[in-house]
C-alpha cells in the first residue's frame, strides 16, 4: 500500500509540475497566414477512406478551402453526385513541427454527419515511431470526443489525472499505445457532448488545448463563452495552472523517446478503417445505406456540414524549447474578401 501511495503522489506531483509551466507564444495561425503556414496533403488516404484529398489549386478553384468572416474554412464537396473514387475533401499539415509545447485551437465549427471522420491531431515523423496525438476525433453519429495516442510498441500509458468519466475504451487502467504496431493506440472516451459533434457546433464550438511535455500529454476543452475560452483566445502567456483538470491525460512511458516533433493536422475523411468498419453498428447511420461508402457516394447534400471553421491555432513554448521547422512556407500574399476566399497556391 505504501508503494502504491508513493506512485500516486509522484504522479500528482508530475501533473502539478506540468500544469505550472510558464509559456510564451511562438506561432499564431489565423486568417492572415494560415495557408502559408499549412500545406495541403493530396496523396492517397493512409486510413483507406472513400475520399479524394484536394491539392491547393483544386481546393481553391472548387471552394473547398478559404476564409469565411475572417475564419479559416476547410470543407468537403457537397455538390458532386456519385463520385467514383471518393468524395473530395481537405487535409492540411503545418510546415513546422514542435517538440514540446501548448497547442491552443479556437474552433467555431467541426465536420459532422454519417460517414464523416474528422480529426484535429498532431503527428511525428516515421509513424508510429514519432508518435501521434489525436485531439479531436470521432466518426458517424458519435457525440463525444475520442482522445487517442498512437506510438511504437512499448509506450504504456495511464489515464490517471483525467476528468471524471474519461476512461480507456477497453476499461483498462493502463494501455500500450503501440499495440498492434501502433494501429490500435490507446484511446480515451470522454463524456462532454458539447465538446464534439452537433452540440459542439450548436454552441459555437470552443477552445481545445493540448499540452505536450516530457511528463504528460494532456487535453482540455472549454466551451464558447466560458471564462477560460475567452482568456485563452487572447492570452500571450497562458497560465496552465488555472486550466483545471484535463478532459484527458496520459502519463507513463518515456514521452521524449516515443514522440518527436509534432506537426499539426486538420482533415476530414469518409468511411475507411474506422467510420466504415463500425458503420453496421451505428444505429443512426446504418439504416441509411447498405455501406458507408454507398452512403457517402449517393448522398451529396448530406455533407454540407462536413467542414471546419477555425478562428486560430496558437502554439506556445516554455523556455528554450524550440520549434523544429520542417520546410519554409511559401511566400504568398493573401487578400481578404467577403465570403469564402480562394486559397493561394504555388504554381
Amino acid at each position: 500500500m505504501k508503494s502504491v501511495a508513493r506512485v500516486a503522489l509522484a504522479s500528482s506531483l508530475l501533473a502539478a509540475t506540468a500544469q505550472a509551466t510558464s509559456y510564451s507564444l511562438v506561432d499564431s495561425y489565423n486568417s492572415t497566414n494560415f495557408f502559408t503556414g499549412f500545406e495541403f496533403f493530396d496523396a492517397a488516404d493512409p486510413t483507406n477512406g472513400f475520399v479524394d484529398y484536394a491539392d491547393a489549386q483544386t481546393a481553391s478553384q472548387n471552394g473547398l478551402a478559404g476564409y469565411v468572416n475572417n475564419m479559416v474554412y476547410l470543407g468537403a464537396d457537397h455538390n458532386t453526385a456519385n463520385p467514383a473514387s471518393g468524395r473530395a475533401s481537405t487535409r492540411v499539415t503545418s510546415n513546422k513541427g514542435y517538440e514540446k509545447g501548448l497547442f491552443v485551437a479556437d474552433i467555431q465549427h467541426m465536420p459532422v454527419g454519417c460517414g464523416v471522420w474528422p480529426a484535429f491531431w498532431t503527428l511525428g515523423q516515421n509513424w508510429p515511431g514519432g508518435g501521434e496525438i489525436d485531439i479531436i476525433e470521432g466518426v458517424n453519429s458519435q457525440s463525444t470526443d475520442a482522445i487517442t495516442l498512437h506510438t511504437a510498441p512499448g509506450c504504456t500509458m495511464s489515464s490517471s489525472g483525467s476528468a471524471a468519466g474519461t476512461q480507456y475504451s477497453t476499461g483498462a487502467a493502463t494501455v500500450d499505445c503501440g499495440a498492434d504496431g501502433g494501429y490500435a493506440g490507446c484511446s480515451l472516451t470522454t463524456t462532454s457532448t458539447n465538446a464534439y459533434g452537433p452540440a459542439f457546433n450548436a454552441n459555437g464550438g470552443g477552445v481545445y488545448v493540448m499540452e505536450l511535455t516530457s511528463q504528460a500529454i494532456s487535453v482540455w476543452f472549454f466551451a464558447r463563452g466560458t471564462a477560460e475560452a475567452v482568456s485563452l483566445a487572447s492570452s500571450a502567456s497562458p497560465d496552465t495552472s488555472k486550466l483545471g483538470t484535463p478532459m484527458g491525460m496520459f502519463t507513463g512511458c518515456n514521452i521524449d523517446q516515443y514522440f518527436s516533433a509534432q506537426q499539426i493536422i486538420f482533415d476530414t475523411t469518409f468511411c475507411g478503417d474506422w467510420a466504415g468498419q463500425v458503420w453496421a453498428q451505428d444505429a443512426t447511420c446504418a439504416p441509411l445505406a447498405s455501406s458507408c461508402n454507398a452512403y457517402v457516394q449517393q448522398n451529396t447534400a448530406a455533407f454540407v456540414d462536413a467542414y471546419w471553421l477555425i478562428n486560430s491555432v496558437k502554439v506556445y513554448q516554455a523556455g528554450s524549447t524550440g520549434a523544429s521547422k520542417r520546410r519554409s512556407p511559401p511566400k504568398t500574399e493573401e487578400k481578404q474578401k467577403e465570403g469564402v476566399v480562394p486559397v493561394p497556391f504555388m504554381a
